[in-house]
This record gives structure tokens, sequence and C-alpha cells, in this order.
């Protein structure tokens, strides 16, 4: 079994779609999380066609298990050097 890696899908309304400042963070929309980047990212792309048409509306797809394990992709670093 592979190493479970935690997704978090969330988006809101930016100050400028320039930026990644969010207008009011209260409402941001926690789209939920995911074991997989492939179910975040089909989760992540169901909530961004929502709002296509919306510049100021944006969604990310955050890596918590790189947040989780930091060490970890320093280990992978090291292995492949």
């Amino acid at each position: 079994m592979s190493k479970q890696l935690l997704h978090l899908v969330f988006g809101g309304r930016l100050v400028d779609p320039q930026t990644v400042d969010f207008q009011n963070t209260d409402e941001l929309d926690i789209v939920g999380i995911f074991p997989s980047y492939d179910e975040a990212y089909a989760a992540w792309r169901g909530a961004a066609q929502k709002t296509v048409d919306d510049a100021h509306m944006r969604y990310f797809i955050v890596h918590l298990h790189r947040m989780l394990d930091p060490h970890m992709n320093k280990k992978k670093e090291e292995a492949t050097a």
C-alpha cells in the first residue's frame, strides 16, 4: 500500500486576480481534504469550473502531506543525489 498523501482543496474571492490575497477569509470555500492528488485535482476542477466566468474567484490545491512531514522532500532529494 502506498503512503497516504493528503491534499486540501479550497478557494475564495481574490482582491486582485494577479495576487493570492483573499477579500474575506471568513468566506473561503473549503472543498475538502483528499487522499490523493488525482482526487484533489478532480475536486479542484469541479469547483473551479463552477466559477470559470468570475476572474476574482480562484481555487487551490495544497499538499498537506508536505506540511505534515516537511522532511519528506529533503529525504527524496537525498535519495536521488
